[in-house]
């Protein structure tokens, strides 16, 4: 009966492995405007993925405390196929603006872009392992 059990759960946790979007995980943003970059932890959030801040940095590579730690960066972003992702916004601290968002995922990268009144703004961000 034991062994049964923990076959079980062996195959609920491959198979939520499985079922993983594989953009989740934690990525480095790079620098902004004033030299600070963060760690950004993206997941699922509801049917959409969301992306929080949970490390900040300064310009010199050194943690720093944060009042945005914990705030999402990037929210209601949609898997579109093919690592393609749209449909989300991502607010950038450095400037406090909040734009449309749409990411490619191409290995341990993510190139994150975003646009408001025809303004654009792109950053490639990097895995975190």
């Amino acid at each position: 009966m034991l062994k049964a059990m923990i076959l079980g759960l062996t195959g609920v946790v491959i198979a939520a492995a499985a079922m993983a979007d594989p953009v989740e995980g934690t990525w480095q943003t790079q620098p902004g405007d004033d030299g600070a970059f963060g760690h950004v932890e993206m997941a699922q959030c509801g049917a959409a993925l969301c992306g929080t801040l949970v490390r900040a940095y300064d310009g010199e590579g050194r943690a720093r405390a944060s009042d945005i730690v914990g705030r999402n960066l990037v929210w209601d972003m949609q898997a579109k196929g093919g690592g393609a992702y749209a449909g989300g916004k991502i607010w950038a601290p450095d400037r406090d603006k909040t734009y449309n968002s749409k990411m490619t995922l191409n290995g341990a990268q993510l190139e994150v872009s975003g646009c408001v009144i025809g303004i654009c703004r792109s950053q490639t961000w990097v895995r975190v392992e």
